[in-house]
């Protein structure tokens, strides 16, 4: 199924209007991460997630809106769940606190497990993009609610 078909079955089943505007992406930055995040959220256990300020701003058409739908994808573009932004703040990295860490829901949830594999991705990104991360590196926190899951 296309992302537009699951959007359109989406919007007939919520009464959300179908034209109305929607982003389409997946999580992380290989298959494995991206199929594993989604299924942090199809699960309920996943309820946040993080990105540079600066990548959002490199990458305008990623970067989240508050309110906004979302299809989660797979790697290769597979729909496979809608969630809605209800909460987006803007903190330098190292004040990232323990409850947003732990509803990213990864790992052991702890605030060292977030900040480590944080690091780690946002220094692989940063240097994709061609500039540098460090503590003070400003990380948006968005918050989203799971609004419908994959087909049966």
């Amino acid at each position: 199924m296309s992302v537009e078909e699951f959007w359109a079955e989406f919007c007939a089943s919520s009464g959300v209007p179908a034209d109305q505007t929607y982003q389409a992406w997946y999580f992380g930055d290989t298959p494995e991460m991206a199929l594993e995040l989604a299924g942090l959220v199809v699960s309920g256990r996943k309820t946040a997630t993080a990105s540079l300020a600066r990548t959002n701003e490199l990458e305008p058409q990623n970067a989240p809106i508050l309110g906004i739908h979302s299809v989660v994808t797979d790697f290769f573009g597979n729909p496979l769940c809608v969630i809605r932004t209800s909460e987006i703040r803007h903190l330098p990295f190292s004040r990232v606190d323990a409850e947003f860490a732990a509803d990213e829901g990864e790992g052991d949830r702890t605030l060292e497990y977030w900040r480590r594999v944080h690091r780690d991705y946002f220094e692989r990104e940063s240097a994709r993009l061609g500039f540098e991360f460090n503590d003070d590196s400003i990380v948006c926190c968005e918050r989203f609610e799971l609004l419908s899951k994959p087909p049966l």
